[in-house]
């Protein structure tokens, strides 16, 4: 059986899935950010037992189609942004998620809109600062350098995108003391 899970990120998300799936006594087939084939099926109870599971942890089992395809969407998104090389990538994220997803753009816009309150771009943008904001905190790439592995036309748009969403510019953000990332999930 296939579950679908929502607020899985990253890969401590999913070895802390498959662990308390094990732990319930499930064998794990495959598991990737969002779903997890697990046998033997399990009956009414033992989702339960699993949702319950779930939400300690921050996680939530998603049962209706429109749920999981957000999910998915976000999945992708966070995928792309974070554990891809945007450099190699030559078509906008917009078309390869819809690619991947088997759906029309336009279809899954209005989608994550209403389940959200954003549209996909501006999910996308979040989620690149996001990613900006660690890399400037590592302090191994400059501004320029970012840019271009982020995916940006040129350091100048990097700085105003960044700037419009956390109101500091990345050198301001790089020497405050604060720097404030949030967690994958809460973008």
């Amino acid at each position: 059986m296939l579950l679908h899970v929502k607020n899985m990120v990253c890969d401590r998300c999913i070895l802390i899935v498959r662990q308390q799936l094990e732990n319930l006594n499930f064998q794990v087939a495959e598991i990737s950010l969002g779903k997890v084939a697990v046998s033997p099926e399990p009956n009414e109870v033992q989702l339960q037992n699993i949702s319950a599971a779930f939400q300690v942890l921050g996680f939530e089992l998603i049962d209706k189609q429109k749920d999981k395809l957000v999910e998915q969407i976000k999945n992708k998104i966070i995928e792309l942004v974070h554990y891809s090389d945007l450099t190699e990538i030559h078509d906008s994220l917009m078309n390869l998620i819809a690619n991947d997803l088997h759906k029309e753009y336009t279809y899954l816009s209005r989608l994550f809109s209403d389940a959200e309150g954003l549209t996909i771009e501006k999910y996308i943008i979040q989620q690149k600062i996001e990613k900006v904001k660690e890399l400037l905190q590592y302090g191994e790439l400059n501004i320029n350098e970012i840019a271009l592995r982020m995916g940006y036309s040129s350091s100048a748009h990097l700085s105003t995108q960044f700037k419009t969403i956390t109101g500091l510019s990345p050198s301001q953000y790089k020497t405050s003391a604060g720097n404030n990332r949030k967690p994958l999930d809460q973008v």
